[in-house]
């Protein structure tokens, strides 16, 4: 019998990692959506994966659907990459941060429960529930959230953490740090950064503004950081992981890497802008792998100047094939 796994947010760029990732090992995949007719599933199609992967519609903060599509689906297998991303947007809707984290994570981990199954769950923690951590975090850093996007993230990973030991799931949380690929959308300031680069190498005259350059960041390349997520979910007992490169470096030096490889100086096309400033930042980001590297085996190859290479790469092929060059 094939493995069946069903992913929460199989519609973003973790979801649509995964779903190929999953699919290669000879998986049945399920996906869900609020409305699974009306949904582009657009990263899916740019994987060429999307008829491979049976689509649901499901709300994961409504009990009752979410009852449904795990009996319809029937997983081994359950991955919540759902909810919000946007750190920034949680500050302007924080209400949606935490419904869309918090209580349907929670919605997910009573219905398993409910239903006595012997599904294997993960939950797509984060890195923001640290806070600043100029030492280096590890699974046992206390956290400080600085966000609504990081209170939401707290709560859901401590859910999981009662489940497991209160009723014996096996439940998982992936603390991940910042992982990017050509999937994200542009509100994440890599991909800003890169679509406005590549834009400016063409001569549009524009100005990058920016918030904090100082910030420092973790960032992974995403198709190595699902690989994670599965592994976690093969072992014979539950626990949780941080997922990171063990490698940090600051928005400025990002910044320099992706300009420099279009043969830009960054300084004379980049301005700091206080309107896109934070109500609260996280100054630096630091994570420890050496957990997930000894117990399930996995490190990163790629670090923050490799994600760099590889985005702009990425922006450069797309716009060529745009514009059927």
């Amino acid at each position: 019998m094939r493995n069946r796994a069903l992913i929460f947010g199989i519609s973003g760029q973790d979801g649509a990692y995964l779903a190929k990732l999953l699919l290669d090992k000879g998986y049945a995949v399920f996906g869900t959506s609020r409305d699974a007719q009306m949904s582009s599933f657009a990263n899916l199609k740019r994987m060429a994966i999307r008829d491979q992967v049976t689509t649901i519609s499901a709300n994961p903060c409504d009990f009752r659907s979410v009852l449904n599509v795990l009996t319809t689906a029937a997983p081994h297998e359950v991955y919540n990459l759902a909810g919000q991303s946007s750190v920034s947007f949680s500050f302007e809707q924080p209400m949606e941060a935490f419904t869309s984290i918090g209580i349907a994570n929670l919605t997910l981990l009573e219905a398993i429960r409910f239903l006595g199954s012997s599904i294997r769950y993960y939950n797509a923690g984060s890195s923001e529930c640290f806070g600043n951590t100029p030492e280096v975090a590890t699974e046992l850093t206390p956290f400080h959230p600085r966000s609504p996007y990081s209170v939401a993230k707290s709560a859901a990973f401590w859910q999981v953490s009662n489940y497991r030991e209160s009723y014996g799931l096996f439940a998982c949380s992936g603390i991940l740090f910042n992982h990017e690929s050509p999937l994200r959308p542009e509100r994440f300031v890599t991909q800003k950064i890169v679509r406005a680069a590549c834009r400016i190498a063409a001569n549009s005259g524009e100005t990058l503004f920016l918030g904090n350059l100082d910030i420092a960041r973790d960032w992974g390349w995403a198709p190595e950081y699902v690989d994670a997520m599965w592994r976690m979910l093969q072992k014979d007992a539950p626990d949780d992981y941080i997922v990171a490169t063990g490698h940090t470096i600051t928005l400025r030096e990002f910044v320099g890497q992706v300009f420099a490889s279009l043969g830009l100086d960054w300084e004379r096309h980049v301005q700091s802008d206080e309107a896109l400033l934070r109500p609260s930042e996280i100054s630096t980001s630091r994570g420890c792998p050496e957990k997930a590297a000894r117990l399930l085996g996995w490190k990163a190859t790629l670090t923050a100047p490799d994600v760099a290479k590889r985005l702009v790469e990425a922006e450069r092929e797309r716009l060529a094939a745009l514009s059927g060059s």
